[in-house]
């Protein structure tokens, strides 16, 4: 009786696990999105990431951070004599990633990167400032080239920042400038190039401190009105960089701090129609204290609060992902939807101190009502946690790099250091709908603000709806922030055939430089939720 009761309970164990194991791979199937390697080894930890206008991205680690898996070229080496891992450093810390190819090619930089900050300038250079150590006050840039070409970081010699900024954030001003916001122990504001006042105090950033901080890596949108959204902590306030003032305070987000050491993300949506709207999400975050006590199972807020920053009287409305978030990043997609990926469910920003890694990334559709904006996609495998990385593509794919939890490069480890890099395919890449996906046959490669011109494009069944002409900004991607993220709709009119499959649409440029400040955006044509491969173009003023 035994032996049939034990091989009967073997049976129904054996089942019950086909049959789970079936289901989730099924259910794992049949949610949207897809993922693939890009590369397996990449020789650094990205830590903060950019896209260029070449189709290349520079990946950037800490310098200080001992061997990486990339050698400098033979006779290039960094000599410290104040780094207490390497005095001799001839490991690369940033690389140059050509997409067309998959080769990584190894930066050379010589100032501590760690927790910094960037903004491409309008003429497509990457302005890259402070960092800590030997890196607090420097100013460096990368001026992107062609994928075989030899450029590489330059540390400016003859300007640095007034302040120290760790933990900083950069946003571009409609003139062109950068406003470098906050960091630790800098509650001021500055702008790059300097202006003749310096640093200038901004007491916002004091007043919403903690006793674990979270007021770093404030989250910055440039609205289309000029002024500046900055949240921190869980306030925000808007600000007049012109004058330096604070216009407006925002009531408190609730559900606890959202900026670093206890992010989640914020990204502001798509701007459009008269552009005289602009709606700020924030998403997720670690809870009060978890930071101090060094927590890594306190589980993460799955809120988020969004509200018209352009609005008389605004409120926050909230709302609940399907996953509690911390280290999140948002990613604005050419489509208006935003994609939030990456990061853990428990924990808090800091080194080893995140658990249980949110592998679902979430769809966020702004345009559904409240409690149906939210769609889980397809998992990934490998976890991305503290350090880790997202930017959107010029094919529509969303690159995922880094995750470092630890204070040195750790291999065997619950989360070790993760070298590769990996794409996510939203679902409007899939194969059912190549057939819709439109290709840009010719657009402007330079347009003023205002300019009317006509975008030639050819799609293989008819189009029946409007075809959209949207304007990608390409940020700095760093601790769950996406610094200078910007997606803009231009006006259009209906698309004209145009024979054999080809069709024009009438478009006119943004209106000024605080709809979409100066410099290189991605253009995508959308049909039917389905973009293009874009098109770089200049914006000048």
């Amino acid at each position: 009786m035994d032996s049939v009761l034990s091989q009967c309970l073997l049976f129904f164990f054996f089942f019950f696990s086909i049959t789970l194991t079936t289901t989730t791979k099924l259910a794992r199937a049949q949610l949207p999105g897809t993922w693939e390697l890009v590369v397996e080894n990449a020789g650094i930890a990205s830590m903060h990431t950019a896209v260029t206008r070449f189709n290349t991205v520079v990946l950037l680690d800490r310098t200080n951070i001992g061997p990486s898996r990339k050698m400098l070229p033979k006779g290039h080496c960094r000599f410290d004599r104040n780094d207490a891992v390497l005095k001799r450093d001839c490991y690369a810390h940033s690389v140059v990633l050509d997409l067309q190819t998959n080769q990584i090619r190894p930066l050379m930089i010589l100032t501590d990167t760690w927790c910094s900050s960037g903004q491409f300038l309008p003429d497509g250079t990457l302005l890259q400032t402070g960092g800590d150590l030997d890196g607090l006050r420097k100013i460096r840039k990368f001026e992107p080239c062609e994928p075989n070409g030899r450029c590489n970081w330059v540390e400016l010699d003859d300007v640095e920042l007034n302040d120290g900024r760790w933990y900083a954030t950069n946003q571009i001003l409609p003139d062109g400038s950068v406003i470098i916001v906050g960091g630790r122990a800098a509650n001021t504001v500055e702008y790059y190039p300097p202006r003749k006042n310096g640093a200038v105090s901004f007491p916002f950033l004091a007043d919403v401190e903690d006793s674990q901080m979270d007021n770093l890596y404030p989250y910055v949108h440039l609205l289309p009105n000029g002024h500046l959204f900055i949240f921190a902590n869980n306030k925000a306030v808007l600000y007049d960089h012109e004058t330096n003032k604070v216009v407006k305070n925002y009531p408190p987000l609730d559900g606890g701090p959202r900026n670093y050491p206890s992010a989640g993300s914020s990204a502001m949506l798509a701007l459009d129609g008269d552009y005289s709207t602009a709606v700020i999400v924030v998403c997720g975050g670690a809870q009060y204290g978890a930071f101090i006590e060094r927590s890594t199972d306190t589980p993460a807020h799955g809120s988020c609060g969004r509200i018209v920053a352009t609005g008389l009287d605004p409120v926050w409305e909230m709302e609940d992902m399907a996953f509690g978030r911390i280290m999140g990043d948002m990613v604005m997609l050419p489509t208006g939807e935003v994609l939030i990926i990456n990061g853990a469910q428990a924990g808090t920003q800091g080194f080893e101190l995140g658990s249980n890694p949110c592998l679902y990334p979430l769809l966020y559709r702004p345009d559904q009502p409240v409690g149906l904006r939210f769609m889980t996609l397809t998992p990934g495998t490998v976890p991305r946690m503290y350090h880790s990385t997202a930017n959107l593509l010029p094919d529509g794919r969303v690159l995922i790099a880094g995750s470092n939890p630890h204070v040195l490069y750790r291999f065997k480890a619950e989360f070790p250091t993760e070298l590769r890099i990996e794409a996510f395919s939203p679902e409007y890449l899939s194969a059912d709908r190549a057939n819709i996906r439109p290709v840009i046959e010719g657009i402007p490669e330079t347009m003023r603000y205002g300019d009317v011109f006509e975008v030639s494009l050819s799609v293989t069944l008819p189009v029946v709806g409007i075809v959209e002409v949207n304007l990608g900004s390409a940020p700095f991607a760093t601790h769950s922030f996406s610094q200078g993220q910007r997606l803009v709709k231009l006006a259009v009119k209906s698309a004209v055939p145009d024979g054999d499959g080809r069709y024009k649409v009438g478009c006119t440029a943004p209106p000024n430089g605080m709809v979409a400040p100066p410099g290189y955006y991605m253009a995508f044509a959308v049909n039917q939720g389905v973009p293009s491969v874009a098109r770089w173009v200049q914006l000048v003023a």
